[in-house]
């Protein structure tokens, strides 16, 4: 692992004086991640540092298959972030646990920050898994993701598996116990055996800000028609294969959920799924529409948004936000062999004061390169402006964004890109931090941090790299934000590190 350097500093939230710590790499041949420093002029002070401890699990057994024998130890991938609407001094980040290489982790691990995302300490764990002490049919568990209520209730869902092969899948979720400081044990949503064909994929999980105690778990649930009764090759190719967009809410703070419910009854793919909610109390889910008719090579697809307005009890028809030509894959420019990123995936977004909608995912617009673009809808997600990019060099490959709006109205993006690539061996990559105070009518950029080789990440069983299809970032006070993002600090490794933006007064 990647020595550090720390420094003291002080920085400023919410009225009191915290200590903060500027993330310095140490110099050697591991050398995989350096912090850009900030620019005289800068928007943001980065203060950054490593939010994931070494695993606890690396002596697990579970989890092996013909394939593989052990999982990468110490490997953390996908996070995600949330912050206390209530309190922002405190913050969670999850992440997948000791990464498999052909899918799923060991576990999920949840780190908690009680001083906006200066420093971490890992809760004690959920029972996700068998590695995590969880039920012993759940080899795995894959698909981290966290979020608050407007009472400040904490819920953090996962989709446990018995292997990478689409068969047992489960959606589980747990909350946070402020009388213990633990994790309650996770509550299964549903459950598929494999045996029918059906299977869980793609969760996340929001808390409603406008109802205390609602929270909203929504995923992907593939199935053929016949549910197992046809033969197989005909069950993945009949026009009536689904990817239905799946749904199931609390309204008591996680202790019971409603039975799942789809999104949508009809013959459609929707991957992706994440639920934000409005002022007023309005939910729209967002998903890639990835597929209409059959699984493999269907009509042009879509962004799509469906509206709620009973709190997820009913929805309308999909809102089409803009095509889909997101089948330009993202490769290593050197050699054209892939990457395991997140391209497609939507994250959204609401300005709390407007009402304003962003969404942001990458798609090549008919070009070689697929590039991070953002959609805004004004009018609580009827209608939608072109996806326009939002910065950048155009002829390279930018993926794995995360959207927020602050509280002040600046929307924020951060994104890996490929821009400082050479011929040279080595993928070089940046993460890139990119803000607009005008409602994404311009853009200015700070790079974050420059990975000097990302295709040393773990590998992900001939797919390519992998640190996650997605990471975090969410608003602090004013301008001010947390993110957190994935690194490989050495060969088939990553680390999760969280970087706290400070803006310019």
């Amino acid at each position: 692992m990647v020595g550090l350097t720390v420094q003291a500093g002080r920085s400023k939230l919410r009225g009191s004086r915290v200590r903060h710590i500027p993330y310095v790499l140490a110099l050697g041949a591991t050398l995989a991640l350096s912090i850009a420093a900030p620019a005289a002029a800068a928007d943001y002070t980065l203060d950054q540092t490593t939010a994931s401890p070494p695993s606890t699990l690396t002596e697990c057994p579970f989890g092996a298959s013909d394939a593989f024998a052990s999982a990468y130890d110490n490997a953390e991938v996908e996070p995600q972030v949330a912050v206390n609407p209530n309190d922002a001094g405190e913050v969670f980040g999850v992440w997948q646990q000791d990464r498999w290489p052909d899918g799923g982790a060991r576990g999920l691990t949840a780190s908690r920050s009680l001083d906006g995302g200066d420093s971490w300490t890992k809760t004690v764990d959920a029972t996700w898994a068998a590695c995590q002490g969880g039920p012993a049919r759940y080899l795995r568990v894959t698909d981290p993701w966290v979020s608050y209520d407007g009472a400040g209730n904490v819920y953090f869902i996962g989709q446990p598996i018995d292997s990478a092969d689409l068969g047992l899948s489960a959606i589980t979720a747990t909350t946070w116990n402020r009388a213990t400081n633990a994790w309650r044990t996770p509550k299964v949503l549903i459950e598929d055996s494999g045996t029918t064909g059906a299977f869980n994929d793609k969760v996340s999980i929001t808390g409603d800000l406008t109802r205390p105690g609602y929270a909203y778990a929504t995923w992907l649930r593939g199935a053929h028609p016949g549910e197992g009764h046809e033969a197989p090759p005909a069950g993945g190719s009949a026009v009536a294969f689904r990817g239905q967009g799946m749904v199931s809410r609390t309204t008591d703070g996680g202790q019971t959920w409603s039975t799942p419910r789809t999104i949508q009854d009809s013959s459609t793919y929707y991957q992706g799924n994440q639920i934000v909610v409005l002022p007023d109390g309005t939910l729209l889910d967002v998903a890639a529409n990835l597929y209409t008719g059959f699984v493999q090579g269907g009509p042009v697809t879509y962004m799509v948004v469906n509206r709620s307005k009973d709190a997820g009890r009913t929805w309308s028809r999909p809102t089409r936000i803009a095509p889909l030509v997101f089948r330009v894959p993202t490769v290593n420019p050197d050699d054209g062999s892939p990457l395991r990123v997140g391209d497609y995936l939507p994250d959204i977004a609401v300005d709390w004061t407007t009402g304003d909608v962003y969404v942001v995912w990458s798609d090549a617009l008919g070009s070689g390169f697929n590039r991070v673009l953002m959609s805004k809808s004004t009018d609580g997600g009827r209608n939608w402006t072109a996806p326009q990019p939002i910065g950048g060099d155009p002829t390279v490959q930018s993926f794995n964004h995360a959207v927020t709006v602050t509280d002040d109205g600046r929307v924020a993006v951060l994104y890996y890109d490929l821009r400082e690539n050479t011929p040279d061996p080595g993928l070089p990559t940046e993460v890139w931090l990119t803000h607009s105070d005008d409602g994404g009518g311009t853009w200015s950029e700070q790079k974050v941090a420059h990975i000097a080789d990302f295709m040393i990440a773990p590998e992900s069983a001939g797919r390519g790299p992998f640190v996650g299809d997605y990471m975090g970032l969410e608003p602090l006070d004013g301008n001010d934000l947390v993110g957190l993002y994935g690194v490989p600090p050495g060969e088939n490794d990553s680390d999760i590190v969280a970087v706290r933006a400070i803006a310019a007064p």
